[in-house]
């Protein structure tokens, strides 16, 4: 009888116990950022509606606070520009090796900063905040380990998935949001590291702040396949409406670049427009998760939905245009919960179809808005099928999404992280890494023009090399007459600076 000797794999063992570590951490770090951000925001709207009552000295109050705010603010920014915006781009930037960042002065000041912004009423949102952080988190556990940068890249974009697992409570959509939105590849390193680090962070935040969907919206009607061509139309729409929101978001960073002051003193204009806001509208400040529970809660007139999303829509280009740190995440799904608001009103308004489907369209306009604006449909159907809790409308989310993702591609919308990432490397030259090379995985696609080709036949440029091809579990080595099969994983080693070419180039091939 033959024994035959059992070898344990181990090689994912120390990615699954680094991204437990990096997701416990985020977890708790953005669950209090959440929290404080809520429970600020909170006293700020109950100001704002004493004021309404007839409290005028309030306002002197809040000028001041919000003049205060401003300045710590515009000092964190002066100390630390990374902060600025979502922290999205700078993920990316930092996952491409072209932006050096101190994780730990992100760490504090995004922390800080986030809060004061976002806590104020400003109309941006936590979850590109709390994407930075997590990556932050990353970084920093990455560097006290001394990793290599190829492991370094996993376990910061472990900390991204968790921490938008723990701003949503949506670890599926924080792995995906990674995989298809930052880091624009499959790794097995990635995703296992990702996954295990939402899984984990998305317990701490759910012990922190309960099982409840983000956005418990209640019960969906099942939407009648008759009614389906609504959908079509409502696609379109959405489509047309998130190329003009990519537009108008960057002209709103155009316009402001023309104002002769330093850039973080741009905060200025928003912290002192939401004040006549507040007062006038003191639901309508902050990211919008309140505002798209109230559309369910609260009858609302054609009228008045078309207010709310032209105020919706024109602060949040000044409140993210300014350069604060804050996102367009939450704002973005507010708007296209609006947007669903609104032609429902027309549809029943025109006996297209009854007003039993109204919240339907809230949810699906949600998920088809950030579709489209963020060319991230995977991401968008998982998310809100996780922030709304129901299943029953997965296939009118799909239809939607794809139809204004479709559309959004026709006009040749590009995803706005990715132009707000090209924006800043223009601007931020000076961190760019010219001489410091890293690794790159390549993923080779079913029919992709990659598949079945020999290494020899690849063209990446004279400053660029193949190392080594990953095959399911098996190492293979590069050499020329290798013929790549679909699900390989090619790592190709290039200087930082054009690492980004090289996966753009093969990404078009593929």
């Amino acid at each position: 009888m033959f024994k035959k000797r059992i070898r344990l794999n181990t090689s994912k063992l120390s990615v699954v116990l680094y991204g437990a570590l990096i997701g416990f951490l985020t977890g708790i770090v953005v669950s209090v950022f959440r929290w404080t951000i809520e429970k600020l925001l909170q006293f700020v709207q109950a100001l704002y509606v004493d004021i309404s009552h007839g409290n005028i000295t309030v306002i002197f109050f809040l000028m001041i606070v919000n003049f205060i705010g401003f300045l710590i603010v515009a000092w964190l920014l002066n100390k630390e520009p990374n902060i600025s915006g979502s922290g999205i781009p700078q993920v990316e930037g930092l996952l491409l090796g072209e932006l050096k960042i101190n994780w730990w002065s992100t760490l504090c000041r995004k922390f800080i900063s986030g809060i004061v912004a976002i806590g104020s009423g400003l109309m941006l949102g936590r979850e590109g905040p709390s994407i930075q952080l997590g990556a932050s988190i990353g970084q920093g556990v990455a560097s006290y380990r001394r990793l290599s940068h190829n492991q370094s890249k996993g376990l910061i974009a472990s900390g991204a998935a968790a921490g938008l697992s723990a701003a949503f409570n949506a670890p599926l959509a924080g792995v995906m949001f990674v995989l298809e939105e930052v880091y624009h590849s499959i790794s097995p390193f990635v995703w296992v590291s990702a996954l295990t680090g939402a899984s984990v962070s998305d317990f701490v935040s759910t012990v922190l702040f309960g099982q409840t969907p983000v956005l418990s919206v209640g019960h969906l009607s099942v939407f009648p396949v008759q009614l389906y061509g609504l959908l079509l139309v409502f696609g379109i729409i959405l489509g047309l409406f998130g190329f003009l929101y990519q537009k108008v978001l960057l002209f709103s960073l155009n316009c402001y670049s023309k104002i002769k002051v330093p850039k973080y003193l741009y905060g200025m204009v928003p912290f002192t427009l939401v004040i006549p806001i507040g007062i006038l509208w003191p639901n309508l400040l902050g990211g919008g998760n309140n505002l798209i529970l109230s559309l369910k809660e609260t009858p609302m007139t054609m009228k008045m939905i078309i207010v709310i999303l032209l105020v919706r829509f024109v602060f949040s280009m000044i409140s993210y245009g300014s350069g604060l740190p804050g996102g367009i995440f939450l704002p973005i799904l507010t708007l296209g919960a609006l947007s669903g608001s609104l032609m429902a009103h027309i549809f029943v308004y025109l006996h297209l179809m009854s007003a039993n489907y109204a919240l339907n369209f809230i949810v699906i306009g949600m998920a088809g808005y950030f579709a489209c604006i963020g060319k991230a449909p995977f991401t968008a159907i998982i998310l809100i099928f996780e922030m709304v809790g129901s299943v029953t409308h997965i296939l009118p989310l799909a239809l939607v999404s794809l139809v204004a993702y479709l559309v959004i591609d026709l006009l040749n919308g590009a995803p706005i992280y990715e132009s707000l990432l090209e924006r800043l490397l223009k601007r931020k030259s000076v961190y760019l890494t010219m001489s410091s090379m890293t690794t790159t995985e390549v993923p080779v696609l079913a029919g992709g023009i990659l598949e079945d080709q020999q290494i020899r036949d690849l063209q990446l440029g004279s400053n660029s090399l193949i190392t080594l091809v990953k095959r399911s579990e098996h190492v293979l080595i590069p050499k020329g007459d290798l013929v790549l099969r679909a699900g390989d994983i090619i790592y190709i080693r290039a200087s930082q600076n054009d690492t980004r070419l090289i996966r753009n180039q093969i990404s078009v091939k593929n």
